[in-house]
């Protein structure tokens, strides 16, 4: 397993370097009056990092562009899902276009 260190290192330089589409939902759900509803961005979650994630409802929201089709992607993607689920979280994929 990758380190802390080097999971939050890749987290934050993800942060600084997010798509158009990940500006958009953050700028939405990071002021969702809803209690409960707050969210984190591009957060380390054992080996993963996710797009999205609100600790509270114990909710991932990820924004996958179409490299997310390619096998090789895909069959990491289910992976990570069938872990992240184990793990007792949920796991919500939008398209990015």
């Amino acid at each position: 397993m990758v380190s802390t260190s080097i999971r939050r290192a890749a987290a934050k330089k993800l942060r600084a370097n997010t798509t158009p589409h990940e500006r958009m939902l953050w700028r939405a759900i990071k002021e969702m009056p809803i209690e409960g509803s707050h969210f984190r961005r591009q957060a380390p979650i054992g080996s993963c990092i996710v797009d999205f994630f609100c600790p509270a409802k114990r909710l991932i929201i990820e924004l996958d562009g179409g490299h997310h089709n390619e096998d090789e992607t895909a069959d990491r993607d289910r992976a990570r899902q069938s872990w992240l689920e184990n793990e007792g979280l949920s796991r919500h994929s939008l398209l990015e276009f």
